[in-house]
């Protein structure tokens, strides 16, 4: 049976995976390129799901994808789409994360009849969370993998790829601890020892 203690723990955890996903939307870091020149100067550009940024422009960020992907036709056409659809989703999984806070407050705070039957609403939560952030890994590995602009030497996934892969890992391993705990945990407070009738028999 879910506990306090079991929601407290998986809120820290949750939390965390919170930051990371919004750390990740917010650094423009998923694809990096770096590489020097014969000055050794470096020459970086980081790519992030809404902007892109580098030292060799200015301004050095800029919207990304540009309108002018975005209005081509062909392949820059699908990978504005396809990229587009990631921001989307990378949204999208921030207000599931905002919801799910919500929801473990008022499991917590609610008394143990709504954390008995409420972990399931949880569970469905943050699984639906790592599902969308899975979604929104792939479609980066992906487009990282095939698109022509990614094939010259110098490019990686970078630090908000790795952070958006750990929060959905959090999310599905906390929706797992969370069932696990329903099935494999005794009831809150414990259980009742009742005494034995033969045990009064023998008094008497």
């Amino acid at each position: 049976m879910t506990r306090v203690s079991v929601y407290a723990a998986l809120l820290v955890v949750s939390i965390a995976a919170t930051v990371m996903t919004i750390t990740s939307i917010t650094l423009p870091n998923w694809i990096t390129y770096s590489v020097s020149t014969p000055t050794n100067s470096p020459l970086t550009q980081h790519i992030g799901l809404h902007r892109s940024c580098s030292n060799f422009r200015d301004p050095p960020c800029r919207p990304y994808p540009s309108e002018d992907q975005c209005a081509g036709e062909g392949e820059e056409a699908s990978f504005c789409r396809m990229w587009r659809s990631a921001g989307f989703l990378a949204n999208f999984a921030v207000a599931l994360h905002l919801v799910m806070i919500v929801v473990y407050a008022v499991l917590i705070g609610g008394g143990k009849q709504r954390r008995e039957g409420g972990w399931h609403v949880l569970g469905g939560l943050l699984l639906g969370i790592a599902v969308v952030e899975f979604a929104i890994i792939g479609i980066v590995s992906y487009l990282f993998d095939n698109d022509d602009q990614f094939l010259i030497p110098g490019w990686s996934l970078d630090t908000s790829w790795v952070l958006c892969t750990v929060s959905a890992s959090l999310s599905a391993a906390c929706a797992a601890g969370l069932a696990s705990s329903y099935y494999l945990l005794p009831p809150e407070g414990g259980y009742d020892c009742l005494p034995d009738p033969g045990d009064a028999d023998e008094a008497s």
